[in-house]
């Protein structure tokens, strides 16, 4: 029978070979938040050093297109994120080990410097085309990433559509919905009609969530869901739950001035997160996908 020593051990290689040692001692396992879909363990090792870890059946495939958008996105160095330590599998579950980032005190200026250091990050990573090279994940929801030209054709097929697709499949949606959507997505080029921009690499689900302050007073993000888009569908998910005060949108504008009307078109990037949530928790988000697929329709 394998017992929990046989996984914290195995855990325990994984962590050796990654980081160059012989070997290394897991003294302390803690539960912690982070695991909205997966398990979140905070490792002490005998020498000191903390480690963060998300375990899950069959989840190798998320945990990889995770590190790699981790990755990628340190690639700016404006924000920080934390480094990827290794992957494995432990105990018939696969596990992505992290640098577990102590939480500390925000500074007074936080949101400014963070909305400020964002829009740095969105300035570095660039290209000319929508997309990613591979397919991933927001949430658990499969996100697919076809490299393509048009950013508002791209927005129609494989966010809208796409997750409309799926809601019909499981019956979390309505006709009006459907029609209202289509509807959407004919005229999306005119309703997306905002300065020609190239394409920025997103975090893509950038919720309270997915942020904490580290023992520096610095913003640090993480759990992407990275591709190349039009910057502004970065700041849907900030307006959309809450967390973000208006420091954070003032320090990204003063960094990198957003075109008028910005705002109006963030509404309907909301509603890629918000058919998402429809399809990850049921029918109480199909009100708010109606409100705003009334208003664009």
């Amino acid at each position: 029978m394998v017992t929990r020593t046989d996984r914290y051990q195995q855990l325990a290689r994984i962590i050796a070979d990654a980081t160059d040692q012989p070997s290394v001692e897991i003294v302390s396992a803690e539960r912690c938040g982070g695991g909205c879909i997966h398990q979140a363990e905070q490792l002490t090792l005998s020498d000191g050093r903390k480690f963060f870890v998300k375990s899950n059946r069959d989840a190798r495939d998320m945990f990889e297109k995770e590190a790699e958008g981790l990755q990628s996105l340190a690639a700016a160095n404006t924000l920080r994120l934390p480094h990827v330590i290794g992957l494995g599998c432990v105990v018939k579950e696969d596990a992505l080990i992290l640098e577990f980032i102590p939480s500390g005190m925000r500074t007074k200026d936080f949101f400014f410097q963070f909305g400020t250091r964002l829009a740095e990050l969105h300035r570095q990573l660039t290209a000319d085309w929508f997309g990613w090279h591979t397919d991933n994940f927001l949430g658990s929801t499969p996100q697919k990433n076809p490299r393509t030209n048009s950013w508002s054709e791209f927005f129609a097929v494989h966010r809208l559509q796409s997750q409309l697709q799926l809601a019909e499949r499981s019956g979390n949606h309505d006709g009006e919905l459907s029609r209202a959507v289509s509807r959407i997505c004919d005229k999306l080029e005119s309703l997306l009609s905002g300065p020609r921009e190239p394409a920025c690499l997103i975090h893509g689900d950038l919720w309270s969530g997915n942020f904490l302050c580290d023992a520096q007073g610095q913003a640090v993000i993480f759990d992407p869901a990275v591709y190349f888009a039009h910057r502004e569908a970065e700041l849907a998910m900030p307006l959309l739950f809450g967390g973000f005060p208006q420091e954070f949108f003032a320090g990204y504008d003063e960094a990198w001035p957003l075109a008028a009307g910005w705002r109006d078109r963030v509404e309907l990037y909301k509603l890629y997160h918000l058919l998402n949530h429809l399809n990850l928790f049921g029918r109480s988000y199909l009100q708010p996908c109606l409100e705003i697929a009334r208003r664009f329709a």
